[in-house]
């Protein structure tokens, strides 16, 4: 069974997480291409903005702003897609945030932040577009997670659990979802120049550019594969590393990340400030 694949015109993108960084670039790279795309985030003016920009482009643009972290406001986000717009053919699930865990500061509410966003956020929006899917007989779906979910990443305690979250939850869903035509795929990028990557505070390599990052997702879309993953010089080496026995694995990490000399601070360290604002 060949499983469906999204095209232009056929139907509507829905991309959350919308109005910065990878988001904002795969809505608007989306929509030159002819796409109609529904771009949600919290905040409405950068979503307007990005209409305005969009409005001579091939495709067309649409600012509906919600909360992913709100169930019932996702649930109507759909059903006003649905109806204003045309079916959802592509949900990318692109909602995330980032807070830095040192070891030595570590805030249970930074965890419950994450994954409230990174991985709930997710959910809430899941939920009522599979339903819609399953009726439509067809749709595709992608979850944005990391490559900090393939193993435990210094100051990622939070950030990448939920990633692998994200991942294995992915794996699991294909199983059925194949049955349901619904094509699945999991987008695991390395290091993306955008605000997100600014909070980190080691050497990031292989660091891309946020546009060059989404012309790979928008391809990894086409050409239809489980996992879309990017740059693949850093990922398929971390993916070698996380194979490797653990004495082994941590040994590179720290050698690779400068981690071993970095000072444990039980005053005001970086994450410790970021952790107390969530």
């Amino acid at each position: 069974m060949n499983l469906y694949q999204t095209s232009a015109g056929d139907g509507v993108v829905w991309i959350t997480g919308a109005s910065g960084g990878m988001g904002r670039e795969l809505a608007l790279q989306m929509v030159r291409e002819g796409y109609v795309v529904v771009g949600s985030a919290r905040g409405e003016d950068k979503l307007k903005e990005m209409e305005a920009e969009a409005a001579s482009y091939k495709g067309r643009f649409h600012a509906l702003p919600c909360d992913v972290t709100d169930r019932d406001s996702m649930a109507v986000a759909v059903e006003e897609i649905e109806s204003s717009y045309g079916p959802i053919r592509l949900a990318v699930f692109n909602a995330g945030n980032y807070w830095p865990t040192a070891g030595e500061a570590l805030d249970i509410d930074a965890f419950r932040k994450t994954y409230e966003i990174n991985v709930f956020g997710m959910l809430n929006g899941l939920v009522p577009v599979v339903e819609k899917m399953k009726v439509h007989g067809k749709g595709q779906i992608a979850l944005v997670a990391s490559v900090s979910g393939y193993s435990g990443l210094p100051a990622a305690a939070a950030y990448g659990a939920s990633k692998a979250a994200i991942n294995n939850m992915a794996e699991s869903l294909k199983f059925d979802f194949d049955k349901m035509n619904i094509r699945i795929q999991v987008v695991n990028p390395g290091f993306i120049d955008t605000p997100l990557t600014e909070k980190n505070e080691f050497d990031m390599p292989a660091l891309m550019p946020v546009d060059k990052a989404v012309r790979r997702m928008i391809s990894g879309f086409e050409r239809g594969g489980f996992e879309i993953t990017f740059p693949r010089r850093l990922t398929y080496l971390l993916k070698i590393l996380r194979m490797l026995p653990h004495r082994v694995y941590f040994w590179q990490m720290k050698r690779a990340t400068g981690w071993k000399e970095r000072p444990l601070n039980f005053g005001d360290t970086a994450a410790a400030k970021v952790q107390r604002k969530v």
